[in-house]
């Protein structure tokens, strides 16, 4: 099987390729200009499997609209390979889960709305994809990935810290390296382990200092995404799911 990575240069991509479980084809962005449909159709001919890393994350100065434009671009030259796009539980907003795939979604950012857009179009295209709503990857998210000396979480009353969809990078890895080997894929699918996890508790497993602050009437208490889909192709071990096993993941760094 040929499995092609475009835009891996990111922080995603890093963390993946080291850990992949097999034979794949890395390419950044210096490798492949995807706005270059010739170039583009060569580098994916006879790709069974393609991943569309690239993409316009939440702080970039360029327009999230490239999102769409990005897997387009992707779709129109895959050739009959099966496309798999990140899109992102930020389509959820601030919905009650857990989240299904063929739930209600609410976009709260510019960012959420982008992938929403981009679900929208690879939805239509003629060529078969899969857009994976991605939670938060441990190392390439704002606590784990994003941590810095005095730095804040949010906190509740309750003394409580926003819980999330999580998953390490090493368990990411082999879980779309299995969705590659599927005979029937559907159109969205959410990625994430089974469970939430507070984000207090990821930090104290990483040995982060942090400083509580108060949170607000925006922060966001709970992003659950329901994972039943997932395992329909590939299984989790409890520890998938907690703080401790998740960081632990994390730092163990590449695994073949």
């Amino acid at each position: 099987m040929r499995i092609v990575m475009l835009g891996a240069g990111g922080k995603l991509g890093q963390l993946l390729e080291p850990r992949w479980p097999g034979e794949a084809v890395w390419t950044t962005r210096s490798d492949v200009d995807i706005a270059d449909p010739n170039t583009l159709t060569r580098t994916l001919n006879g790709a069974d499997a393609v991943f569309c890393l690239a993409g316009v994350t939440p702080g970039s100065t360029a327009s999230m609209e490239l999102n769409a434009t990005l897997a387009r671009q992707t779709l129109d030259a895959a050739q009959g390979a099966h496309v798999f796009l990140f899109s992102s539980a930020a389509v959820y907003g601030a919905l009650q889960g857990p989240l299904t795939e063929d739930g209600p979604t609410s976009p709260q950012s510019p960012y959420g709305k982008s992938k929403l857009e981009m679900e929208r179009l690879a939805a239509k295209h003629p060529n078969p994809s899969t857009s994976l709503r991605l939670g938060n990857v441990a190392g390439a998210d704002a606590i784990l990935g994003g941590w810095k000396p005095d730095f804040q979480l949010d906190q509740f009353s309750d003394n409580t810290t926003p819980a999330r969809s999580y998953i390490g990078p090493g368990k990411l890895a082999r879980v779309l390296n299995a969705l590659t080997c599927a005979n029937t894929l559907p159109k969205i699918m959410n990625i994430a382990a089974p469970k939430t996890v507070s984000m207090g508790a990821l930090l104290d497993a990483a040995s982060l200092k942090w400083t509580p602050q108060p949170a607000t009437d925006r922060t966001i208490a709970n992003v659950h995404l329901d994972t039943s889909t997932l395992e329909r192709f590939t299984s989790f071990t409890d520890s998938d799911s907690t703080a401790a096993g998740i960081v632990a993941d994390w730092k163990q760094g590449p695994r073949r």
